[in-house]
């Protein structure tokens, strides 16, 4: 059997230029050429950093966030666009491997935005599109409800990668269903701020939350672990306080701010960890690592009984409606019966 990989990765903890998409993506280009000079052959950007996550969803009732909601809009980007365009170039220009959250727009909605992540290969290829399956808490108002369509692992030459958004990593089945691609490698992308209540009143506590669930996943499919969360910097906390009354800035400077770390397949941390400085964190996974506790529970081999267990997984891409426009594909899905009648026609 042939040793498994050792590479070098990179875990972008930084803020995006808020709700600007072409500043966004510059600021990205940066950092990616910044990280293949260190080597790196691997790295990720953070939920929804292309044009920023949308904390105003937690500060405000509905009512009140029209108009972020636009900017939020105008500032998605279509997977074919350019802004997207210009990351896989700097993918095959630095031979680098490119997680990326992002906002996603489509030609069918002015209005319907999808929280999503690409993998994008070292030559420039999208290698997997996930869309979150279930936009979490007041994330309802902003994002639709994704497919399974991105519940892929795709296997590099660094070793088999799987990403999940957010809260997609307190979904004991869709790790599940990574894990049971052979993944060795599992990002999860983070917010760098998630409220929920304000502060000193029992809030989510974000910081141990991901630590959790990531350490979690990490432990139970024995695989190597990017924890990469966003930064929130000063230019982030003005917009979004410049019509804030004292509870709702409260919530922006005091809640738990994420933090940007790397996890073993035995749960332990290695490698840089960022919280509350913007920067690249860098780690180095020997993918052979992964083999000895997987001797102790192998949930996708022997640690399994799939006499007892049985699941489903359903990997299609929702749309909105499927066109007939030609008497080809009208047969298609038609009994004998009616092809002979539209053959007679």
């Amino acid at each position: 059997m042939s040793k498994l990989p050792v590479t070098k990765v990179a875990a972008a903890h930084v803020a995006p230029v808020y709700m600007n998409k072409s500043a966004t993506v510059q600021k990205a280009l940066a950092i990616i050429d910044e990280a293949a000079k260190n080597g790196a052959e691997l790295v990720v950007f953070p939920e929804s950093f292309i044009p920023g996550f949308p904390v105003w969803a937690a500060l405000w009732a509905p009512i009140y966030n029209h108009e972020w909601f636009k900017i939020m809009v105008e500032n998605s980007v279509l997977i074919n666009g350019p802004e997207i365009c210009a990351i896989r170039a700097a993918a095959k220009r630095h031979g680098i491997f490119i997680s990326l959250g992002f906002s996603e727009a489509t030609e069918v909605s002015v209005g319907c935005i999808w929280n999503s992540n690409i993998m994008i290969g070292d030559d420039g290829e999208i290698l997997n599109h996930h869309r979150k399956l279930v936009p979490t808490f007041y994330e309802k108002m902003v994002w639709a409800a994704g497919d399974g369509k991105g519940l892929q692992v795709v296997d590099t030459r660094i070793g088999k990668i799987g990403a999940l958004i957010c809260g997609e990593n307190t979904n004991p089945l869709a790790k599940y269903a990574l894990a049971a691609q052979g993944e060795q490698i599992h990002i999860s992308a983070w917010p760098a701020i998630w409220p929920t209540r304000k502060p000193g009143v029992h809030n989510f506590n974000n910081l141990e939350a991901n630590r959790i669930r990531a350490s979690s996943h990490c432990f139970e499919a024995k695989v190597f672990g990017i924890i990469s969360a966003g930064f929130m910097d000063q230019t982030m906390i003005d917009c979004l306080s410049k019509d804030a009354d004292q509870d709702a800035l409260e919530v922006i400077l005091n809640t738990p701010r994420a933090a940007t770390q790397f996890i073993t397949p035995t749960g332990e941390v290695i490698g840089d960890t960022l919280q509350n400085e913007e920067g690249i964190a860098y780690a180095t996974f020997d993918l052979n690592a992964c083999i000895e506790p997987k001797q102790y529970h192998d949930i996708v081999g022997y640690y399994n009984r799939y006499d007892v267990f049985d699941l489903a997984i359903t990997r299609k891409r929702d749309v909105p409606a499927r066109f007939v426009d030609d008497i080809s594909q009208a047969k298609i899905g038609c009994t004998e019966f009616d092809q002979k009648l539209i053959s007679d026609e």
